[in-house]
C-alpha cells in the first residue's frame, strides 16, 4: 500500500489495521471508549499548533485528527452502525441546511440569515434525529437543559459553558461584583476546611472545586476565556522557570541544589522583565 492524497487511501489503511489475523494487534484491541482520549489529545494538539503559529505542524496534527475520525467510523462500520461516507453525508447535509443564505435558492440568499432561523433549523434537526432513533428502535433521548454541554470538555471549559447556558433562563448574576463576592465566600469556606481538624480531603476538594467554578463564572462576566487566561499564565510560568534553569547553568549548579530564596530572586527578576 502506498501513501496517497485521496481519503480512500486512509480509509483502506484503517481497514487493513483492523482486519483480524493480518491487522495490527493493538488497533484490533481498541474500541470507542479507548480511542476517545486520543481523539481529545489530537484536538488539543491541533489547537496548540495554531497557538504557536506552526503551520507545518498544523498540517501534521490535522492529519492525526482526521485519522481519529476515520478510526471511529471504521469501528462503527464493523458494528454495522454507519461508515465514513455516512459521516461525510451527515455533516455536509447539516452545513447546507444551516446556511440557506449561502446554499439556498435566490430568495433565501437575498434575504440573508433571518432572525430565529438558526433555532428553527436546529429544532427540525432534533425532530429528524428523534424520528430516526425511533425507526432504528433506539430509546428516545431524554435531555435536560444542560445535557447539550458535553461532560468530556475540560472541566474549566465545561464550567463556563454550563454557566453560560444557565444564564439563558436568567439563572445568573447580572454583574461581576456579586461573583467576586461569591469567590471570596468560597475561599473562606475552603480556608475553614484547610484549618479544620481531621481528614477533610474530600471536603477540601469540594470547596476548591467551588472556588474554581466561581472563578470561571467571573471570567465569563468579564468576557474573558478562562482557558486562554490560564494558558497565558502557564506560558509565563514556563518562561520564568526557564530563567531559573538558565541561572542554575550560569552558576554551574543544578535546580535541586538551588535554594528557594535563590530561585525566588531569579523568578522576580524574570517577572520584572
Amino acid at each position: 500500500m502506498k501513501p496517497g492524497r485521496d481519503i480512500s487511501v486512509l480509509i483502506d489503511i484503517m481497514a487493513a489495521l483492523r482486519t483480524p489475523g493480518t491487522g495490527c494487534p493493538w488497533d484490533l484491541e481498541q474500541d470507542f471508549s479507548t480511542i476517545a482520549p486520543y481523539t481529545l489529545e489530537e484536538a488539543y494538539e491541533v489547537a496548540d499548533a495554531i497557538r504557536r503559529n506552526d503551520l507545518d505542524n498544523l498540517r501534521e496534527e490535522l492529519g492525526d485528527l482526521l485519522l481519529q475520525v476515520v478510526y471511529h467510523a471504521r469501528m462503527a462500520e464493523e458494528d454495522k452502525l454507519f461508515d465514513f461516507a455516512d459521516v461525510v453525508e451527515g455533516i455536509t447535509k447539516k452545513m447546507i441546511r444551516r446556511h440557506p443564505h449561502v446554499f439556498g435558492d435566490d430568495d433565501a440568499r437575498s434575504a440573508g440569515m433571518a432572525k430565529g432561523m438558526w433555532e428553527r433549523i436546529k429544532a427540525e434537526e432534533k425532530a429528524e434525529r428523534k424520528a430516526r432513533r425511533y425507526a432504528l428502535g433506539l430509546p428516545e433521548e431524554e435531555k435536560g437543559f444542560l445535557d447539550d454541554v458535553p461532560a468530556a470538555f475540560p472541566a474549566l471549559v465545561e464550567a463556563e459553558k454550563l454557566q453560560r447556558r444557565a444564564s439563558r433562563v436568567g439563572f445568573d448574576w447580572g454583574a461581576p461584583g456579586p461573583v467576586l463576592a461569591k469567590i471570596k465566600e468560597e475561599i473562606g469556606e475552603l480556608e475553614r476546611e484547610i484549618l479544620a481538624d481531621g481528614d477533610t480531603t474530600l471536603e477540601m476538594e469540594d470547596e476548591l472545586g467551588d472556588v474554581l467554578f466561581a472563578v470561571a463564572n467571573l471570567a465569563r462576566h468579564l468576557d474573558i476565556d478562562p482557558e486562554a487566561a490560564l494558558r497565558r499564565t502557564n506560558g509565563k510560568f514556563r518562561r520564568r522557570f526557564a530563567a531559573i534553569e538558565a541561572a542554575a547553568d550560569e552558576r554551574r549548579t543544578t535546580l535541586e541544589k538551588m535554594t528557594l530564596e535563590e530561585m525566588e530572586e531569579v523568578w522576580q527578576a524574570a517577572k520584572g522583565k
